[in-house]
């Protein structure tokens, strides 16, 4: 069976998803031995960055979001470009930028893999934990719980996706197999983005603003049958993660230099290094930093 990593990179104006695409890409090869195919929109941007692009990704794989240029199953609708989120440097800078975070729910169409691992595109690899996932023999995992290098109480916040709702799971790192259970499950999850606000009133979201891990988790509650039950089985090992209030300081090898956010204390940061674990680096504009003084 073929198996490999799957990305997806939108850029906006001001953060490179593509470059992240790519470095995820190297550490996928030299610490998995995975390949990784990438989907963007930014097919020639990518080739003219980077002059081995063929070589480092297995696959580049063009969705257009134009509807009238492809057919209905690989687009997206237009109105995801007046998306706006605010992406945050550090606890003291922040832009209001677009988020173009919607292609995901294709992911079981267009993954070349019969095994696939969806990774965003700010996990920094540091370990080979992900290799499990192909050894095992549940066909969906997602993590319920991710670690917070901060140590903060962040009270429901990863927990469930309202107040009043269902458990959360995170769409960082996703691992599915090609089955009929899962073709259904990730058809369903484009039904619950086509229907996004009837979904984010009917489960009480505080805001409106399409998110991969709510849909995920609405998706996984639906398939659950409605209750908690164990539809995702958990994906192995720890994934550690920065919220964007903190910052990437530094990548050495397998080694991660944090500048964490001090709860209570705006604007004050504690230095952390973490070594041969696995981080979802929410603070983009660090990560690219990081990425090209690498």
């Amino acid at each position: 069976m073929s198996k490999g990593i799957l990305v997806f990179a939108r850029n906006n104006s001001h953060v490179d998803y593509i470059k992240q695409a790519y470095f995820l890409a190297q550490r996928a090869k030299d610490l998995l031995g995975l390949p990784t195919s990438i989907v963007t929109d930014s097919e020639e941007y990518l080739l003219q960055q980077f002059s081995d692009a063929d070589t480092v990704f297995d696959k580049v794989i063009k969705i257009v979001w134009k509807p009238e240029d492809v057919a209905a199953n690989t687009v997206l609708s237009n109105s995801e470009d007046h998306r706006i989120k605010v992406f945050y440097d550090g606890a003291m800078a922040a832009k209001n930028l677009q988020w173009k975070n919607e292609s995901r729910v294709f992911a079981y169409e267009v993954s070349p893999y019969d095994e696939t691992l969806v990774l965003d595109t700010d996990v920094v690899i540091c370990n080979d934990a992900f290799l499990t996932c192909f050894e095992q023999h549940h066909d969906l995992l997602m993590y319920k719980e991710c670690a917070d290098l901060t140590g903060m109480d962040r009270g429901t916040e990863f927990k469930i996706i309202s107040e009043t709702s269902v458990d959360f799971y995170w769409a960082t790192a996703v691992f599915f197999r090609k089955s009929e259970t899962n073709k259904i499950f990730f058809d369903l999850i484009q039904h619950v983005h086509e229907n996004w606000v009837h979904y984010s009133n009917m489960f009480q979201l505080r805001s409106t603003l399409y998110r991969n891990d709510f849909a995920f988790s609405i998706a996984v509650h639906i398939m659950n049958g409605y209750q908690s039950g164990n539809f995702a089985n958990p994906m192995p090992g720890t994934l550690y993660y920065i919220t964007d209030k903190s910052i990437l300081w530094n990548i050495d090898k397998n080694s991660l230099l944090f500048l964490l956010e001090k709860p209570k204390h705006e604007g004050e940061y504690t230095a952390c290094r973490i070594k041969d674990a696995n981080v979802h680096v929410m603070n983009k504009f660090s990560l690219n930093r990081c990425i090209d003084e690498h």
